[in-house]
């Protein structure tokens, strides 16, 4: 992660002319002061990402630009620079928020290691960020357990594409754990160690998502009130996963290809190029040929995603290893309750036979239910029959009284509404019953609104 912006503050100007010198061989280019008060009024329209500050100055001294950056400027690390003779003052710094300390005299050397720390650092803090809010989206981990022949397969492509940067592009039905065989591929790199960061391509507007994906400088648009950095920045070194990458809008595909291709972008807003490493995983489930015959996904992006494509197989496709992505999800929630469950031979030839429009996440999202719910040991065949027949499921429409020629997105549009109307329109509880997340429902709702004034 780059530093960009660096405060130099000491009222002696040979060491001013110093470390502007040392940071300028560097490839930094440092803002210098004379003394504290100046840099906090530049900090107002500048704030900076690393400060070099001496300890003591007149006016406003080490401590209390400290004082006054932890509470307008959490984000910026802090290096105080003092003597010898004040080393005690130096470790009261430290203990005060102050990220590390130079002894002067010091060399270039010494601002290199400072340097390299205060990255890390600023690298550590972002990577936390991004791994606590990742720490619960946890659908469909048992994906990987089953010994099917085609899932045998993925495993396989997982094993050898994870030791390149090659790019994957991985398709298959909803629900059928796309980004858990992700997050394989990422755990089984050498990247492991680094973060492994996602964007929703379909929960975003375009211009959101340019900045979600490439940052944006201070006042590039209403509401920027400060720099913030994009997902491509934030996954440098380790993985990006670009989550339903077909709803990506065609504008803003071509900025996408060029990172691809060069590694190199600018924020919005921004005139400095920046350049990153970064793997960079897909997931779809659209049929990508059908979207580039229709204009709506350039197929030189395809082409560049679809380096190693993965597909998963729809859980109906993979029957066989139904009984033991149960015993795991049984596993898995039994340790929320405290009480094992288990599921009779009657109650699992019900499981086995049903079409599971929502794959694996429809499967876990109703052991979870039977499990919590059902009051005694065992989980019957009645009561998986009565939990059936209180969801709906695309797999029970009646396809004979659909019209020929009746598009998906009507069908599945009409579906939606018909469970919001059972529903009241709560749609929380219709994105429970259809089996698919809240966010996921809005989304669709809102395309059929476009749909529908586009038609007129």
């Amino acid at each position: 992660m780059a530093i960009e912006t660096i405060y130099v503050i000491d009222d002696d100007p040979l060491v001013r002319d110093f470390m502007h010198e040392t940071l300028k061989r560097r490839g930094h280019c440092a803002v210098v002061f004379s003394n504290g008060r100046e840099a906090l009024e530049r900090v107002k329209s500048e704030p900076p990402d690393l400060v070099f500050s001496d300890l003591i100055m007149p006016e406003v001294d080490g401590i209390e630009l400290l004082r006054r950056l932890r509470m307008t400027q959490p984000q910026c690390l802090v290096v105080i620079m003092t003597a010898y003779g004040t080393v005690e003052s130096a470790v009261e710094a430290v203990k005060a928020g102050a990220h590390d300390y130079l002894l002067k005299p010091f060399t270039p050397e010494q601002v290199d290691v400072a340097l390299i720390k205060a990255e890390e650092q600023q690298r550590l803090k972002t990577e936390n960020t991004f791994l606590r809010s990742e720490l619960d989206d946890r659908d469909g981990r048992a994906v990987v357990t089953g010994t099917d022949r085609n899932m045998r397969r993925v495993y396989e492509s997982v094993s050898r594409v994870a030791r390149s940067k090659a790019t994957v592009l991985i398709h298959g039905e909803t629900g059928t754990g796309k980004e858990v065989i992700a997050r394989m591929i990422h755990q089984c790199s050498p990247r492991a160690l680094r973060a492994m960061v996602k964007v929703n391509c379909a929960a975003l507007s375009g211009n959101l998502l340019e900045s979600e994906l490439f940052g944006h400088e201070k006042g590039a648009f209403t509401g920027a009130t400060e720099r913030k950095l994009g997902r491509f920045e934030l996954a440098d070194g380790g993985t990006l996963l670009l989550d339903e990458i077909s709803e990506i809008p065609v504008g803003l595909q071509a900025k996408l290809l060029r990172v691809l291709e060069t590694e190199e972008f600018e924020r919005v807003g921004g005139t400095k190029t920046l350049h990153v490493d970064v793997r960079v995983i897909s997931t779809t489930n659209r049929n990508l040929h059908d979207e580039i015959r229709k204009g709506n996904f350039r197929d030189d992006l395809f082409f560049r995603l679809n380096v190693v494509p993965v597909h998963l197989p729809p859980l109906r496709e993979r029957a066989g290893d139904l009984p033991a992505l149960v015993e795991a999800f049984l596993d898995e929630f039994s340790r929320e309750t405290g009480e094992r469950k288990r599921v009779e031979a009657a109650a699992m030839q019900l499981l086995r036979q049903r079409h599971w429009p929502g794959n694996v996440r429809e499967l876990r999202n109703l052991v979870h239910r039977l499990v919590v719910m059902e009051p005694s040991q065992v989980i019957t065949a009645e009561r998986v029959r009565a939990e059936f027949s209180m969801r709906p499921a695309l797999d029970c429409v009646d396809t004979d009284s659909l019209p020929v020629g009746t598009s998906i997105h009507d069908m599945e549009r009409g579906l939606i509404l018909k469970t919001l109307e059972h529903t009241a329109g709560n749609k929380e509880e219709a994105a429970r019953m259809l089996q698919v997340s809240s966010r996921t429902l809005r989304n669709k709702l809102a395309r059929y609104d476009e749909m529908q004034l586009a038609r007129g």
